[in-house]
């Protein structure tokens, strides 16, 4: 799990999205940020968690948040992924896992008793100074908009 915690400068970061655009922390310098992270394109809780972001985009921005997600799959899975469900925000391709490193959300997990290393979900709310105000590492897919606005 993460050791980045409120208060914590952001770890700058530089990733293409699923059209292949180059995306970095410094682009959102005066805006405040949703970083979320999620495990898998297309999986039943990864596709919960964005579509709440994806309906309550608007209140989300009306808070000033812009929103990225990011996991370590291809620009195409997150491409088809973003087209599938007609995200208004761009995913990153973070396929060597740079920036799931640097935020520290890679490592072992357990599902139906198998033990495997893979991404954490957890969402980094981002100040427009590039601080971190909130790790939210216990995710409520259906309800992650709540937990970010609350």
């Amino acid at each position: 799990m993460t050791t980045l915690k409120a208060g914590d400068k952001a770890p700058d970061f530089k990733a293409e999205d699923q059209d292949g655009n180059e995306i970095k922390l410094s682009d959102y310098k005066g805006r405040k940020l949703v970083l979320f992270f999620y495990p898998k394109a297309s999986t039943p809780g990864c596709t919960a968690e964005a579509c709440n972001l994806n309906e309550n985009y608007d209140k989300l921005k009306e808070e000033g948040y812009e929103i990225l997600g990011v996991s370590a799959d291809s620009k195409k899975k997150q491409q088809n992924f973003k087209e599938k469900y007609d995200f208004q925000y761009p995913l990153l391709a973070d396929e060597d896992k740079k920036l799931i490193n640097a935020y520290g959300v890679w490592g072992p997990k357990k599902f139906m008793g198998k033990e495997y290393e893979g991404i954490h979900r957890t969402t980094f709310l981002i100040d427009e100074n590039g601080k971190i105000e909130e790790v939210i590492s216990n995710v409520k897919t259906k309800e992650h908009t709540d937990q970010i606005l609350k």
